[in-house]
């Protein structure tokens, strides 16, 4: 059987297979009649609500750099064939290829829940990360305003919390982030994988643009709020070579930290990756591979911590080597303030006996 794959406009993923926890396998396949059929060249987002019991979610992974994270969203619209949270779509019954970037769901109570887990009397502050699964800014929260709950819910609590996204509309936040900076207690990182429009199209077909990115670099760090700029996930043979284009941009913009991650093709990811390649890049598909194995150690992939975001061998000591020399030529090397946890207090609720005395 000829697996088939077909480009969705608007969508990264170019099949549909079934979730690895699926009791049977659903897959397209060329039958013949192929030609002869209609074209389906769009598929309609869905967006359904998720009732979550918590919002803050804990890990103790060694190499994410945070432990606390929120994630507004399951899915994402963006559509990045790379995105390593692809995966985790199988747990909810779908598939991590086009159901991923289709089937949505948020979280309509996270500004309530955000509020009654930080006025717990145990709760004890660190800094919260948001977007470490999928993009908070994703273009249904134009709409939802899910992530806008939580950015006004933290800047109340004095809060301290780090943001990621690849989204310009994080600028419609931009008077929450900017009092949080005045208060050194947020910190934002903007995704930007490649200046080439045809390739970001190709690979990120829903995100903003690369200069709409490097506009909000520019407009956040104008406003006083500190940006790193994540050349992530860095591609050896497809965007490897922009590199040190994507840092010199972004310093011109005002950023102030950059950091980069090897490109990571867990589970599913791996085969929704190589039709990608297949369809969109075939000249370079061969190469790409061949040069991604060289850095996992003959692999696809390998999860090791410690191992999995940078790779190991020689092409990813160059990328290393490479990457280091960018951000101290380009003045992105500087350390970071830490983010400031001593503001943290929980606000007065409305009829509290205190606001009796004063």
């Amino acid at each position: 059987m000829t697996t088939f794959t077909q480009q969705i406009r608007g969508r990264g993923a170019r099949s549909n297979r079934s979730g690895r926890y699926e009791a049977e396998a659903r897959e397209a396949f060329d039958d013949g009649w192929t030609l002869d059929d209609e074209v389906v060249d769009t598929i309609r987002t869905t967006v359904s609500p998720e009732k979550a019991k918590v919002i803050i979610t804990r890990n103790d992974s060694p190499d994410v750099g945070f432990n606390r994270s929120i994630n507004p969203y399951r899915g994402c619209e963006h559509g990045c064939i790379y995105c390593y949270a692809r995966p985790a779509h199988a747990y909810m019954g779908l598939s991590p290829g086009l159901d991923f970037e289709s089937k949505l769901f948020f979280k309509p109570e996270a500004g309530r829940l955000l509020e009654n887990e930080l006025r717990n009397p145990r709760y004890t502050p660190e800094f919260i990360h948001i977007g470490g699964n999928t993009d908070p800014y994703q273009p249904q929260e134009r709409a939802l305003r899910v992530t806008r709950q939580v950015l006004e819910v933290l800047e109340r609590f004095n809060h301290p919390f780090s943001i990621i996204t690849k989204s310009a509309l994080i600028l419609r936040d931009l008077d929450v982030l900017a009092s949080s900076a005045e208060k050194n207690q947020v910190r934002v990182a903007i995704s930007i994988t490649t200046l080439d429009r045809t390739l970001a199209r190709s690979m990120e077909p829903r995100a903003a643009t690369p200069e709409r990115r490097l506009e909000a670099v520019k407009r956040l760090s104008e406003a006083g709020v500190p940006v790193v700029v994540m050349f992530a996930p860095c591609i050896p043979g497809l965007n490897d070579h922009e590199m040190e284009a994507v840092l010199e941009r972004s310093a011109e913009a005002g950023a102030v930290g950059a950091g980069y991650v090897a490109l990571r093709l867990p589970l599913e990811i791996k085969d929704l990756f190589q039709e990608w390649l297949a369809s969109d890049h075939p000249d370079r598909a061969a190469r790409v591979m061949s040069l991604v194995r060289q850095i996992r150690g003959g692999k696809d992939y390998d999860s090791q911590w410690g191992k999995r975001m940078k790779g190991e061998g020689p092409i990813a000591a160059l990328m290393s080597r490479r990457f280091a020399t960018a951000r101290k030529r380009y003045g992105l090397d500087r350390p970071l303030a830490p983010l400031d946890l001593t503001q943290f207090r929980p606000p007065p609720k409305a009829g509290d006996q205190l606001a009796l005395f004063g």
